[in-house]
């Protein structure tokens, strides 16, 4: 590994490395959560890591700032620096690393690596972006609850090596520690499934900017986690579960339980310590109580451009029904002003679809975009109104948009279930003309109880070539000039952090 004892002349001359230029090193390890790195673009990319010796202790450093070094280089041994220099972070931010390296090459593999006092992060691979490129190799991840498994589809992702992972949320989980052991839980129709609790979270449901930053020390520990962060740059927007289960703009899941002020502090510090453990380029601007992320952007992986998006910050309220995982739909989803998005959000990718000259126009968001009813017509549908069969009439107008682009691709997460769809320009009826196509990924490591509900319901849904619940893992997906293909990983034992990663089902968009 390299030394810095070692290397005292950064390339350029400037002796960066010479020992000593660090004040405030730990005297444990501070590299406990790896590196990462994010928002790949075609001459920058953004490099992290957190220094936390204690990582669910509040992090283990002492008060004060640190100047943390990093070097990339061109070559997995580095030997060729091409970039280097100090970064400055603090106990202000949790002592995360965010470094935005540009003036590189488009389309190309970098590696890199932080080094604090006597101690070397890991290396990691990241790789710029370019429109150039012939193909993309693309990987698409959700919702991996630490108690309901173990990493094996991060071990397998790591191993791919895609040029980006698309992850669109429900990285960590707020919920309290469960029991560890097997128990059993109603699934609806009568019917009862035994789950496990494999490991357990660290304390109750988090609530404060310490809480937050105590679960993701947890989540970022794992090592399978930490591998396919350090194998490819991310791309990352959050769902749900980062800050409270089915939230929606300013309205908490339980607004009965916690009041505005609070649902606002609460989610400010969510917020916040996203930011502090992603790639990310921007932090939050908190005002007060109030705070906004900039998560939502576009990307272009050679014929792929993918615009990825935000619906938890700026949609309306869900209506009709609190059921789950259905409800019956009702006279307000047809308000015209209900959105998943906000008006700034719809606009801003609107522009980005109508000016795109890519082969494949992909929408990387959290929930189902395809409708799907639990019930047989011609009855009105059940729906699930967290999802967009929420929020139809903004749909329609997307669905208006992507049929006048090359190949539109959604891809989303969220359901904890495995999904290849079609989508037609009017989305409750099979027989009108196709516009595109949703590859929902399963989850990572979350339970699906409603798996049963949503495999009853498939012959009523004649859009869905595949649905799949009960599998745990991840999509890879492809894009050349030909096809687009979503290769579907399955993992054998979720419990088991070795287990058998295996290829479920493969679609390409040519032979839906």
């Amino acid at each position: 590994m390299f030394s810095r004892r070692h290397f005292l002349i950064a390339s350029g001359s400037a002796p960066l490395w010479a020992p000593g230029v660090s004040r405030g090193a730990p005297a444990r390890y501070p590299f406990t959560l790896g590196v990462a790195s994010g928002s790949p673009r075609e001459t920058s990319v953004v490099l992290w890591t957190r220094l936390a010796p204690e990582p669910t202790k509040g992090g283990g450093m002492p008060a004060g700032a640190v100047a943390v070094r990093y070097r990339v280089c061109a070559d997995p041994a580095m030997r060729r620096t091409v970039r280097d220099g100090l970064f400055v972070t603090s106990d202000a931010d949790a002592h995360s690393v965010h470094v935005l390296v540009d003036g590189l090459e488009p389309g190309r593999e970098y590696w890199y690596q932080f080094h604090l006092g006597e101690d070397d992060s890991p290396v990691g691979r990241t790789r710029t972006s370019s429109r150039k490129d012939a193909a993309a190799r693309l990987a698409l991840a959700s919702c991996q609850n630490w108690q309901s498994g173990r990493y094996a589809a991060f071990a397998d992702m790591a191993k791919w090596a895609p040029d980006c992972v698309i992850h669109v949320g429900d990285y960590i989980y707020e919920g309290g520690v469960s029991p560890l052991g097997q128990y059993t839980r109603d699934v609806g129709g009568g019917r009862k499934k035994t789950f496990e609790v494999v490991r357990q979270h660290d304390g109750p449901e988090i609530v404060t900017l310490w809480d937050y930053r105590n679960r993701y020390g947890l989540y970022k520990g794992d090592p399978d986690l930490q591998a396919a962060h350090a194998a490819s740059p991310w791309i990352v927007a959050l769902d749900d579960h980062e800050v409270d289960n089915n939230w929606a703009g300013d309205t908490p899941q339980d607004p009965w339980a916690q009041t505005p002020l609070e649902f606002q502090v609460r989610k400010a510090a969510a917020f916040k310590a996203y930011w502090e453990h992603m790639p990310l380029e921007r932090p939050p601007a908190i005002a007060g109580v109030d705070a906004h992320l900039q998560l939502y952007g576009a990307y272009r992986f050679g014929p792929a451009q993918v615009c990825l998006l935000d619906t938890r910050q700026y949609r309306a309220d869900q209506v009709c029904s609190d059921a789950f995982p259905r409800g019956p739909s009702c006279e307000a989803l047809q308000d015209p002003a209900r959105s998943m998005t906000g008006l700034a959000q719809e606009a801003w990718l609107l522009g980005e679809l109508a000016r795109s000259d890519a082969t494949y126009n992909v929408l990387a968001q959290q929930t189902w975009f395809a409708p799907y009813r639990y019930n047989a017509p011609p009855a009105a549908p059940d729906i699930n109104t967290d999802q967009w069969d929420g929020y139809p009439v903004q749909r329609q107008r997307l669905i208006d948009a992507m049929a006048q682009t090359s190949n539109p691709i959604v891809l989303s997460g969220d359901w904890h279930c495995a999904a290849a769809m079609r989508i037609h320009r009017d989305p409750a009826d099979a027989r009108s003309p196709r516009v595109g196509h949703e590859f929902a990924g399963t989850s990572i490591s979350s339970d699906c109880p409603w798996a049963d509900s949503v495999h009853d319901a498939k012959d009523a849904n004649p859009h869905a070539a595949y649905v799949n619940g009960e599998r745990r893992g991840y999509v890879r997906c492809t894009a050349d000039a030909r096809t687009w293909t979503a290769e579907y990983r399955g993992v054998a034992d979720p419990r088991d952090r070795a287990s058998a990663v295996v290829t479920d089902a493969e679609f390409r968009t040519r032979d839906m």
